[in-house]
């Protein structure tokens, strides 16, 4: 149950997803002053549609990918006089690129909204500054306590499992992991530590007692903190935002410069039944089985699941749009290049004071966007076979 759960969460997301996509599409166009006659989310047959203004919406029975229309894409559709100045290929070259990459705008805006969503809304995975467990002597870690053995400093000081530490010294715990760094420097140094037991505050002392480690002397107190989702801070959560989602960013760039070579491999997962790795290619079928796995996986809490499967769409949602942003016809980078090509011959047609040539011919690319479109369409058959014929199982 939990399984299908994940599923039908991965395909809602993936369809919004190129809804928001058309949706930039769109709404660029329209501001533009470009005429948009379709706005479906789907291929094949249409099951509903309404039609507003002068733009019909609807849904198509295969939902693979969706489309927006908007008139004078090619040189060869036939205009009235009323619709040939709100033609896309009419319009400036700068208007004409924002429109196109209007769409992997949205993917990169819907990516770090969801990546600030987890470090704000939901929470990130650390070390708290909660008690889990009290040691009750220090020797605990490695053997037994004995009679003689002496009480641990968290102990003497009266540490309880499920204190919340606030501060230390009077500086108040942001960070955990970085902020109990004091407790290790403070060996034989007593330290003023403000808690939250149950909702009320007190003030104790804890001394950390004096170990040495890999021949360091280090302070210990005798405790273990538990470990949870943290929220963070809005300036923070944002700052963090911007590193994870250039992280997302240079790993998806180097994953499509490598793709070509990682072809064979998945030719020999497909058909011959290599191992397949999680860190390698994987389909639309193989992410929707990750977001399964999340979902279904007992030993994680609601929120971690939640925490998981964001992150699974946020860099799903960036790799689609870098990867869309590439030159080659049909993808929307493939049009950007012709916009560009076009607007270089206008301006030198310009400078030369000759007349304005007409937009490049599409049509003349044809049998390139063929190869192309056969060799994606080829790639996804076969990561399609991969994932259900050898799966990547996923340890979640």
């Amino acid at each position: 149950m939990l399984k299908a759960i994940g599923v039908l969460a991965f395909i809602v997301a993936l369809l919004l997803s190129v809804m928001l996509h058309e949706l930039g599409h769109y709404l660029s166009a329209k501001k533009f002053g470009m005429k948009v006659t379709e706005f479906f989310l789907g291929f094949g047959t249409k099951i509903w549609s309404f039609t507003r203004g002068e733009t019909e919406f609807g849904l198509k029975a295969i939902p693979a990918g969706g489309y927006c229309r908007i008139i004078g894409m090619s040189t060869h559709e036939e205009l009235t006089p009323e619709e040939e100045p709100r033609a896309f290929i009419r319009a400036s070259t700068f208007k004409r690129l924002i429109v196109l990459g209007a769409g992997s705008f949205t993917h990169f805006l819907l990516g770090f909204l969801l990546i600030f969503t987890i470090f704000f809304g939901i929470g990130v995975q650390a070390v708290l500054p909660e008690i889990d467990r009290v040691l009750p002597c220090l020797s605990a870690t490695t053997s037994p306590c004995t009679s003689t053995s002496e009480p641990s400093p968290a102990v003497r000081a009266g540490l309880l499992p499920g204190d919340r530490i606030i501060s230390i010294n009077g500086k108040v715990i942001n960070d955990w992991s970085s902020d109990s760094s004091v407790i290790r420097k403070s060996a034989g140094k007593p330290l003023t530590l403000v808690i939250n037991r149950n909702g009320q505050q007190s003030t104790l002392t804890a001394t950390p007692a004096r170990e040495v480690i890999n021949g360091e002397t280090v302070g210990m107190l005798g405790i273990y903190s538990k470990s949870g989702l943290r929220r963070e801070g809005f300036f923070m959560a944002i700052r963090d935002t911007g590193s994870l989602g250039s992280d997302m960013f240079t790993t998806s760039i180097s994953s499509l410069i490598s793709l070509p070579g990682k072809i064979p491999e998945l030719f020999r997962q497909t058909f011959l039944g290599a191992h397949r790795d999680a860190s390698g290619l994987v389909g639309v079928v193989g992410v929707a089985e990750a977001s399964a796995a999340t979902v279904s996986n007992h030993s994680m809490s609601a929120g971690q699941k939640i925490e998981s499967f964001l992150l699974i769409i946020a860099s799903l949602n960036i790799f689609v749009g870098i990867f869309n942003l590439f030159p080659l016809l049909p993808l929307d980078g493939g049009h950007m290049a012709i916009a560009v090509v076009d607007g270089f011959r206008r301006s030198l047609a310009r400078r030369r004071h000759r007349p304005i040539p007409d937009p490049l011919d599409l049509e003349i690319l044809t049998p390139l966007t063929i190869v192309v479109f056969v060799l994606l369409a080829g790639l996804s058959l076969m990561l399609l076979a991969a994932d259900i014929f050898n799966p990547v199982h996923f340890n979640l």
